[in-house]
Order: C-alpha cells, then sequence, then structure tokens
C-alpha cells in the first residue's frame, strides 16, 4: 500500500478509523466519521463509559441518544479489546492531558501510544488531538509508536497533529463549522491528515509544523484566559469602587472595533482555560527558563475567583446573622459553562470544598450532569425545583444554564448570589458578583 491509497480510502469511506479516548472530544469525531459511512472503532479504557455507549447511551451533552443509536446501526463499535485496533487506516488520539502539581500529565498520550504501537501499519495515519505543549507528537509520541513497531513514522507511515475546538454546548460553532487545524511531521503526512479531516469537517487550515499546530491551541486558550482574568479582577474592584462590572462590559461592547467583551465569573473550568494556558507556561519555563507572567498572573486571579465567592456568601449570611457553618447552601451548576455537561476543573468544585470545610451543607443542581460522570462527587445532586430553592439558606448561580428559571429562583430563593447575571434587573433577594 502507498501513501497515496489511504487517501483513496478516506476519498471512498472505506477506510478503517480508530478513535482512541470517548469522551467530549473523541465521541463526537467518532460520531461524525460514523455518519459519513466509515467503519469506526471507539475505544476507551473506561468500562462504564463503553457499556452506555454500547447501551446506546451518551453521557456527552453535543451527543445525543439518537444520534448514538443510528451509529452504533451503521459501522460504530465502542470497545475495551485493543485487539479491535488492528487493520486500522486512520487512528485518531483524543485522550485527557491533565496538569498534576502544575506539570503536564501526559500519562494517557504515553498509555494510547503504547496500545496502537503494535497495530501500525504501513501507510495507515495516526493524529493527535489533545491539547500538549509543542513538540509533545514528535518528540514523545513518535517514539513510542515506534518502540513496538518495526514502521517509522513519516517513512512508512504518517502522523500529524489537530488540535480539537470542541466548544461543548455550542450550536454554531461545532466540529464540522468549526476550521481544523491540521499539521504532519513532514509533507506526506500533512497531506494525509488534511485528507482525513477534510473529508469530516467544512474548512482545514493548514501549518507548516506539529509545533505551530499545538501552539496555535494554546495561544487560543491562553488568549481567554487572560482576559478573563482581567475582567474578574475588575469585578472586584468595581464593586469596591460602587460600579456595576456588567453595565461596564455591556456598554464597552457597544463599540464596533477593537473591544471583544468576556465576562466575569466564579473561575473557569473545563480542560482548556485552567490547564492549557499552563501548558505553555511550563514548556516556557522548562525549555525556555522564563516566566511566562501573563499566564501566570491570569491562574493566580481565576484560582481566587471560587474564595471570593466564597467570601462573598459568607458576608451574605453574616448580614442575615447567620454563619456559614450549619446553613444549607445550594449551587446552582456544576459543569463549568452553560449547556454543557462537563465538570472537568469546575469552579464549583473548589467552592464546595470551601463551603465544607466551614461545615455548610452543600447540594449541587444540574440538570446537564449524568450519574456515570459524578461517580466521585462527593456532594448530593438535587432537581432544579422551588422545594430545593426555599430550604436553602443561600442560593449560588454559578452557571446560567437556560433551565435555571429566573422567575422561580427569584420566588423562591430566601438569598441569593448571582454571579452569571442570569437574573436581569433589580436583584430583591440577593447580590451580583
Amino acid at each position: 500500500m502507498t501513501f497515496p491509497d489511504i487517501r483513496k480510502r478516506i476519498a471512498d469511506r472505506t477506510a478503517r478509523v480508530v478513535v482512541l479516548g470517548q469522551g467530549y472530544v473523541g465521541l463526537p469525531v467518532a460520531m461524525r466519521a460514523a455518519q459519513l459511512g466509515f467503519t469506526v472503532i471507539g475505544f476507551d479504557l473506561d468500562k462504564r463509559r463503553i457499556d452506555e455507549l454500547a447501551s446506546g447511551r451518551s453521557y456527552v451533552g453535543d451527543v445525543s441518544d439518537d444520534e448514538l443509536a443510528a451509529a452504533l446501526t451503521t459501522g460504530y463499535t465502542p470497545t475495551t479489546d485493543t485487539a479491535a485496533l488492528h487493520d486500522f487506516d486512520v487512528a485518531i488520539i483524543s485522550v485527557p492531558t491533565p496538569l498534576r502539581e502544575r506539570v503536564p500529565d501526559l500519562s494517557a498520550i504515553e498509555t494510547a501510544g503504547s496500545i496502537l504501537s503494535p497495530h501500525i501499519r504501513p501507510a495507515c495515519c495516526v493524529v493527535l488531538e489533545s491539547t500538549t505543549y509543542p513538540g509533545t507528537t514528535s518528540e514523545l509520541l513518535r517514539p513510542i509508536l515506534e518502540r513496538d513497531s518495526p514502521y517509522r513514522a513519516g517513512v512508512d507511515y504518517s502522523l500529524g497533529y489537530s488540535p480539537e475546538r470542541i466548544d461543548p454546548g455550542n450550536t454554531t460553532w461545532n466540529l464540522v463549522t468549526t476550521p481544523k487545524v491540521v499539521a504532519g511531521i513532514n509533507i506526506t503526512s500533512l497531506n494525509d491528515v488534511d485528507a482525513f479531516y477534510s473529508a469530516i469537517v467544512d474548512r482545514t487550515v493548514r501549518v507548516s509544523t506539529t509545533g505551530a499546530a499545538e501552539m496555535t491551541k494554546l495561544l487560543e486558550n491562553t488568549f481567554r484566559h487572560v482576559n478573563i482574568a482581567l475582567v474578574n479582577e475588575l469585578a472586584m474592584f468595581a464593586r469596591d469602587l460602587g460600579v456595576d462590572i456588567w453595565e461596564v462590559v455591556a456598554a464597552a461592547a457597544t463599540k464596533p472595533f477593537g473591544f471583544m467583551p468576556f465576562t466575569p465569573g466564579p473561575g473557569v473550568g473545563g480542560h482548556c482555560l485552567p490547564v492549557d494556558p499552563s501548558y505553555l507556561s511550563w514548556r516556557v519555563r522548562d525549555q525556555v527558563g522564563r516566566q511566562f507572567r501573563f499566564v501566570e498572573l491570569a491562574n493566580e486571579i481565576n484560582e481566587h475567583m471560587p474564595h471570593y465567592v466564597f467570601q462573598r456568601i459568607a458576608a451574605m449570611l453574616n448580614e442575615q446573622r447567620r454563619s456559614v457553618a450549619g446553613s444549607t447552601v445550594l449551587l446552582l451548576g456544576l459543569a463549568y459553562k452553560r449547556s454543557t455537561s462537563d465538570w472537568r476543573e469546575s469552579p464549583t468544585v473548589p467552592l464546595a470544598e470551601l463551603l465544607d470545610e466551614a461545615h455548610a451543607t452543600v447540594q449541587i443542581c444540574d440538570p446537564y450532569v449524568a450519574p456515570v460522570n459524578t461517580t466521585n462527587l462527593q456532594w448530593p445532586l438535587v432537581a432544579f425545583s422551588p422545594e430545593a430553592l426555599a430550604t436553602a439558606d443561600v442560593v449560588v448561580i454559578l452557571v446560567d444554564h437556560p433551565e435555571f428559571d429566573a422567575t422561580t429562583i427569584q420566588t423562591h430563593a430566601r438569598l441569593l448570589l448571582d454571579t452569571k447575571h442570569l437574573i436581569d434587573g433589580h436583584l430583591t433577594n440577593g447580590e451580583r458578583l
């Protein structure tokens, strides 16, 4: 098989596609490939996830049960069996890359590479999608893939990188409509990676090296991270100055040039914002020996926001001659953003931990988060209801899910802190961030 053969198999939809990691990134990729007629193996080491998928139950908000059911009948197979990876044409690695003690944890990439290595064959194509620092594809993944294989990347098969740009809950810019950055370790690899993604998305953007593609992802989220930190710090100062930060942002957003609105909140969450900029900061410190001061400062500000929210809760209760200890606090929102079930790195968790330490009774409400994804959550999930609102000493809006009805909240909450400006107009029973 020559390299152009794989492009023909992609064009003919006869390529066998393996997606390692069936989470918020990997599952939509697998669904899209299956929808287009590819034979797709969805591989994950988490048996609970695979069992859910095999039963037709999706735990990812952007993938409906109906979409999953259709894929299961048209060539999609979820599995934990490594033997199912044989004879693949295209392999996509979409596994988590968290931080551990502020150091990048690439163990999932290493594991995925080790699992895939024995199944490498001539003229196949391997693409890393996981967010990481510049150099990972060529310096870390490539040697692992070559370790248990007689074949060499860039010579016998293609290797590339294409950063995920999934925005959970975004119905306008999704996997298909968002331009896909693609790169390869050489021109043949780039052409193969481009051929695959051109088949599943509307537009690809080619860059010269995998390092450039890896840094593109980090730049995108570092930009958001530092601007959110700016408006979060402004929110704290604006309150002290007697100014409504939400009014200020809305007014500034009317400028048709030179300004992009960012809004304050209880912190940043998801895999991207709390993690990606630190990957870049770590790489700069490790390779260049200097600090990335913008990122370090943004981390400090955004990581402080749950503490600030806790202090606001304590002050509000104190005004009611109550203490945090013994109070019931209902947190509206576990996910890190509106209309999604993803609660990785959610600021709700550190806030709940602070409330726990202060001996409050913590309850959390989130209609989007599936039970299969909350097995390690230590606080009870309750339904959104007038009863749950009325029995809490203070209700804290942390996510502006559309299911959180503003009228119901204002009617039944005794004391309210709105960190997302879910409720318009004057708050009769509380405060905004």
